[in-house]
């Protein structure tokens, strides 16, 4: 197929003189401030106790503090434009932090938001991270803003992996005044893991003014990372040699009511259950983990999404137990920049470990988990991981064992070499039905920036499991051995200008894998990412910061080199001056498909055959700190064999820290050359939270689809009444809006669970 001239245009932006762009900030190289001496701080011992008010009239808070902020956004390498100091403290077994965060306009302060792990992109906040073993690679960050709101973070490979579910025990105060604001923050020892034996940490702070979207730190860090990149985090010394040891043993039981009727069901069943979880610190760096009954029920509904391809939507993992140190179990490519907020991005053709496999089956279903065991943290030099879980019969899936084992090792400045094994073996069928999977990768940063990643796996498996996950209408493998292999390699930069990437991958069509995501088997695939990121100072009076001319290209083809599927994104984002942003885009594309599949269940499936189309669309969003913000997504042209026009639009509505709610539109309209093959789809999402304090809220999720007239809402009551212990109340509710009168489904659901410190 031959790409239309029209999906370049958006690239010709690129060509806009490279001379006019702002000059480096620090140095010649795109991380030019990697080169600037690391700050030190030191911890002070106290003298009196803390009070943790956010009054900073302690003798602690009187000693020198760390100052000199350097600007990453939108000045990189210049001063803050507003003067901040933070002091560090130690006694009584914690960690404590201070900061003064001077404000010319204190009545100007961005505040909306004080759930636990809020948003801190959206408004003003104060972060710091901590390189507990100061291997300037893992840490641990805390987040606050001028209400006090919490939000901590596991970090682990610079940045490669950020788990925002992890939860640690530790308080926060802030205060404002005509001074602008003031943070205390306590932080127990025991609650993080660290080195056995030196008195320095890797230390940064970050701080972030959001009325003009500046972002400052104080050990610096180039605009192209985060507060995450801790090979240029600054140095903490002055610890307490005889700091608790990190153990500690929690317990943490539940109990759990329900009352449940299916839609259509003559009534209702109730269920009384509980369990436990125990977390125990073994040593300075290992946590063990055993939980006994696991239930979810308070985690959030999926959202309803269209999904106009062959293949399986990905929909994220959501259950703490197994979003805890997850990182350790991923491979994959390096964080890719977004502006600042660093993040994985998920490979679909293949995922090696994703927990969703493990107590839900492919359509949905709940599958009972009667226990397992997590071991992750550091010894003997390796970051471990391993997982063993056992998961109980649902109709028509049997319960299986299922096991992940990880380790990693640092190597050289900022690399790793690690392995990977993992296996499903059905409890009743043993030997006749399982699937392992074996793998080894490295991940190498070279000077410059220039990040290598490479991985591969081997399967063998036995049995009827054998369905591709992911992928629509796979059937089942036979029932005789098999096995086969995958190999994935990449080579990218990422820095303030430049971002490129070249991958290969190839996955034998016997690879079997149980316990991850995957689309298709039998393939190669090549893959190209490019883009640049001038700034030019007219497009900034403007109200642009930054232009960003991007593609991407993936192309497929069988191991008897026949093309399967190709498809080029190519794109302009306009960034601007507050944080909003403009894409124009267009995506030719290619695929050719072996099985007939449907896009609505309502019209002709689509038969096999070769089919390509070039959409346009535009996104994009503005200020998302403001009262009123939006987002949408627009698209025209061809699909498959014919047409589509669809929308998208969300409108978020925050008139305080309190009260957010966002009500979302996605309609598609599309027409195929098939007989009756139009339908048009529109889905409704309403999602509501009121946060009474920092340890109370209640969220909705309401979806609406009125092709299938259906109405779904999932209503959740959280009470944080103790540290790591909630009270949850959770409504579920699905009605068919057709008149017929069935009975609507409903369940509502009562949780308790109270922690417990040894």
């Amino acid at each position: 197929m031959i790409w239309p001239r029209s999906a370049f245009v958006p690239v010709a932006f690129a060509a806009l003189p490279v001379a006019a762009q702002e000059p480096p900030a620090a140095s010649e190289a795109e991380s030019g401030v990697a080169s600037l001496p690391r700050p030190t701080l030191v911890a002070r011992a106290i003298t009196a106790p803390i009070r943790l008010d956010g009054i900073l009239d302690e003798p602690a808070w009187q000693a020198e503090p760390a100052t000199g902020f350097i600007q990453a956004e939108p000045d990189e390498g210049m001063p803050a434009t507003e003067h901040t100091h933070v002091w560090v403290a130690h006694g009584d077994g914690n960690l404590y932090v201070a900061a003064r965060l001077h404000d010319a306009r204190p009545d100007r302060l961005v505040v909306n938001d004080i759930r636990k792990d809020f948003d801190d992109r959206v408004q003003d906040a104060f972060a710091v991270i901590l390189d507990t073993f100061h291997d300037r690679r893992n840490g641990y960050a805390f987040v606050t803003n001028p209400a006090g709101a919490r939000a901590d973070r596991q970090i682990a490979n610079e940045g490669r992996e950020i788990n925002a579910s992890w939860d640690a025990i530790w308080r926060v105060a802030a205060r404002r005044d005509d001074e602008g604001w003031t943070v205390e923050m306590e932080i127990p020892f025991r609650s993080i893991r660290s080195a056995a034996a030196g008195d320095v940490w890797g230390i940064n702070f970050s701080r972030r003014i959001r009325r003009n979207n500046q972002i400052a730190f104080w050990s610096p860090v180039p605009r192209a990372y985060g507060l995450t990149r801790l090979s240029l985090a600054g140095t903490l010394t002055g610890l307490p040699g005889t700091r608790s040891a990190g153990r500690d043993l929690r317990v943490t039981p539940y109990g759990l009511a329900n009352t449940v009727r299916g839609t259509g069901g003559p009534s209702f069943d109730q269920d009384l259950q509980g369990g436990v979880d125990v977390k125990w610190g073994l040593t300075r760096g290992l946590a063990l983990d055993v939980t006994v009954n696991p239930d979810f029920a308070q985690v959030e509904a999926d959202e309803q999404r269209v999904n106009l391809t062959q293949f399986s939507l990905f929909f994220p993992e959501k259950r703490r137990f197994f979003l805890e140190n997850s990182g350790l179990f991923f491979m994959g490519d390096q964080a890719r920049n977004t502006r600042g907020n660093l993040l994985p991005r998920v490979d679909e053709d293949l995922l090696p470990f994703f927990s969703r496999r493990i107590g839900l089956t492919e359509d949905g279903r709940t599958q009972p988990i009667h226990g397992g065991a997590r071991l992750t943290g550091n010894a003997a030099g390796l970051q471990l991981g391993a997982m063993a879980m056992r998961t109980g019969d649902v109709a028509g899936t049997p319960g299986s064992d299922f096991g992940v084992f990880r380790a990693r090792r640092n190597v050289f400045r900022s690399s790793e070499v690690g392995g990977i094994f993992m296996f499903r073996r059905a409890i009743d069928g043993g030997a006749q039905d399982f699937n392992r999977i074996y793998g080894a990768d490295t991940n190498i940063r070279f000077p410059r920036e220039v990040d290598l990643s490479v991985y591969y796996l081997a399967s063998d498996a036995k049995g009827p499991g054998g369905a591709v996950r992911g992928d629509a209408g796979a059937a089942p493998s036979s029932a005789g051995e098999r096995g086969g292999g995958t190999v994935r390699a990449s080579i990218g930069h990422d820095g303030n200008f430049l971002h490129f990437k070249l991958a290969y991958m190839e996955m034998s069509p016997d690879f079997q894998n149980d316990l991850g995501f995957l689309r298709r088997t039998g393939f190669r695939k090549y893959f190209v990412d490019w883009g640049i990121r001038p700034r030019y100072e007219f497009a900034r009076r403007l109200g642009v910061r930054e232009i960003h001319p991007h593609l991407e290209w993936h192309y497929y083809d069988d191991l008897d080199n026949r093309m399967l599927a190709k498809w080029l994104h190519t794109g302009v984002t306009f960034f601007m001056n507050n944080g909003g942003n403009v894409q124009i885009q267009v995506d030719p594309r290619f695929e050719r498909i072996d099985r007939p599949f449907r896009l609505d269940r309502r019209i002709d499936p689509i038969p096999p055959g070769s089919y390509s189309w070039a959409p346009w669309s535009l996104t994009g969003g503005t200020d998302a700190s403001r009262m009123f913000s939006f987002r949408w997504r627009g698209t025209l042209g061809e699909l498959w064999s014919g047409t589509q026009k669809s929308v998208s639009l969300t409108m978020n509505f925050k008139p305080s820290y309190h009260f957010r709610t966002s009500v979302g539109m996605t309609r598609t309209d599309a027409t195929l050359d098939l007989p009756d093959a139009s339908f048009v789809r529109t889905l409704w999402t309403v999602r509501t939270n009121y946060s009474f304090n920092a340890d109370m809220f209640v969220d909705a999720l309401v979806q609406y689809d009125p092709a299938y007239d259906v109405f779904n809402s999932n209503v959740r009551f959280n009470l944080i009444h103790a540290p790591l212990s909630d009270l949850y109340l959770v409504w579920n509710e699905q009605r068919i809006t057709t008149g017929d009168g069935t009975p609507p489904g409903r369940s509502l659901t009562l949780k308790l669970t109270r922690m417990l410190a040894f």
